[in-house]
C-alpha cells in the first residue's frame, strides 16, 4: 500500500485554536471589566434600534428614511467599539456602514471618533463629553481615490441621551459643492445593555 493511500483513509485532522482573549469566547460569563477611561461615556453601551426609522435629508438628495442597528460595545480597553449597519425600512437591504472606535483623553472630557466607512471614507472626528451628550466634529477626512463625487469635507455628529433613555444622533456634512448642513436624524431604543 503506498504512503498516499495510507493517508487517504486518516481522520482529517482538527487543528484547534485557542483564542488569547477569553472575554471573546462564546458562552462567556463574566464580561470585562470597563476601562474607568471611558465610563463618561458608559451611557452609550449597548444595542441599539431606530425608534422611528431615521431621516435623512441634503440639499442633492431626495429625503428618505432608513432603519440602523448600533451595537456600542468595550473588551476592557480604554476605547469604545462601534458599528453602525442602515438598512432600507422597506426591503432591508444593507445601505451604510460603518466601525470604529471612540477614545477618550485620559483625564479631560476630550474625545476623538475614528471610524471606516463602507462608501470609502475614513475619518477622525474630535470634540467633547458633557455629560450624556457628545458633540464632534471632523478632524481629517480621507477617501479611496475612486470615492463618488461630491466629496464630503466636513462632518459634525451629536449623540445624547434623551430623557426617555433613548439615544439620539444628528449628522451634518458639507461637500465640494454644498455648505455645513444636517443629513441624517435618528433616534434609538436600546435593546440590549
Amino acid at each position: 500500500m503506498s504512503s498516499g493511500r495510507r493517508h487517504r483513509n486518516k481522520a482529517p485532522c482538527v487543528l484547534r485554536v485557542e483564542t488569547p482573549f477569553p472575554h471573546c469566547r462564546k458562552g462567556l460569563e463574566k464580561p470585562p471589566k470597563m476601562n474607568p477611561v471611558v465610563e463618561p461615556l458608559s451611557w452609550m453601551l449597548g444595542t441599539w434600534l431606530s425608534d422611528p426609522p431615521g431621516a435623512g435629508t441634503y440639499p442633492t438628495l431626495q429625503p428618505f428614511q432608513y432603519l440602523e442597528e448600533v451595537h456600542i460595545s468595550h473588551v476592557g480597553q480604554p476605547m469604545l467599539n462601534f458599528s453602525f449597519n442602515s438598512f432600507h425600512p422597506d426591503t432591508r437591504k444593507p445601505m451604510h456602514r460603518e466601525c470604529g472606535f471612540i477614545r477618550l483623553k485620559p483625564d479631560t472630557n476630550k474625545v476623538a471618533f475614528v471610524s471606516a466607512q463602507n462608501t470609502g471614507v475614513v475619518e477622525v472626528e474630535e470634540g467633547e463629553v458633557n455629560g450624556q451628550e457628545l458633540c464632534i466634529a471632523s478632524h481629517s477626512i480621507a477617501r479611496i481615490s475612486f470615492a463618488k463625487e461630491p466629496h464630503v469635507e466636513q462632518i459634525t455628529r451629536k449623540f445624547r441621551l434623551n430623557s426617555e433613555g433613548k439615544l439620539e444622533q444628528t449628522v451634518s456634512m458639507a461637500t465640494t459643492t454644498q455648505p455645513m448642513t444636517q443629513h441624517l436624524h435618528v433616534t434609538y431604543k436600546k435593546v440590549t445593555p
